[in-house]
Parts: structure tokens; sequence; C-alpha cells
């Protein structure tokens, strides 16, 4: 198995976990897979933040608002590892309601990237955004 290889089958099923985890309104598996050492960021679609003490409390936040999550996907589109360093990159589907009231489903672009400490992958950033209209998945698809 290569390094990349090993890397998403280690990380990545604990990550969709706790993306679903954070959609029901849990934030302790989100909590559990980011570095508490900085340098820590968040450049997030509907909030951000620098540093673990206003990344976590962003999370707290984000959960106290999301609950039943009836869909999350993660859609990855392409990964890479170099020494204790790794990156992703794909689109979360996700559909779930804020503050109880169902939104329509919507898709996020992401990137994660991970630092290697003491031989476990850690988030270290986040960046996500909504998808512009012209560039979702399925028009790109269509038109290539």
């Amino acid at each position: 198995m290569s390094e990349l290889d090993d890397f998403l089958t280690k990380t990545l099923a604990r990550q969709i976990e706790a993306e679903e985890a954070i959609h029901n309104g849990d934030v302790e598996p989100r909590l559990a897979l980011w570095s508490t050492r900085d340098p820590v960021t968040v450049l997030g679609a509907i909030r951000s933040a620098s540093g673990w003490d206003e990344a976590s409390q962003a999370f707290r936040w984000l959960a106290s608002h999301c609950s039943d999550c009836t869909s999350y996907r993660f859609e990855l589109v392409t990964a890479g590892v170099s020494g204790d360093l790794a990156y992703t990159v794909g689109y979360e589907h996700t559909s779930v309601s804020w503050d109880g009231v169902p939104l329509e489903p919507y898709t996020l672009r992401v990137t994660h990237v991970y630092r290697r400490e003491n031989g476990e992958w850690k988030i270290v950033h986040r960046h996500a955004d909504r998808v512009p209209v012209d560039q979702s998945p399925a028009a790109s698809a269509s038109t290539t």
C-alpha cells in the first residue's frame, strides 16, 4: 500500500464520520481530528477562524445550529502526501437542517491540509466555499 493509500484509508473514513456527526449536532468527532497545536486555520463557508481556540469555538457554534443530516457525501477530487504534510481536495454534498429548518441540499468545494503529529494525521487547515453555479461538478462534467 502506498503512503497516499494508507493516508486515505486511515483518514477519510474518520473524517466522513466526523462531518456527518457535526451536521447532526455532535462536534466531538471533528474536534478529535484536528490539531490543537497552532498554526490552525479555517476559511469556512460561513465562518472563519485562526488558532485552535477560535477554530474549536467555530466548530462548536456550527454543531449547535446543525441537525437532522439526511445526507452527507464527500467526493474526492485529488489528494497528496509529502513527508508529514498531506492534503485533500473535494466536494461535500450535504442535506441538513439549520436551527431545525431543512436547508436546500448544497455542495461545498473543500480543501483540507493535514499534519502528521505523533504518527497520526491531524487537520490543520480547512477552506470551504460554495460552488459557483456554472462550476458545479455536474455542470463541469457535462461540458467536458
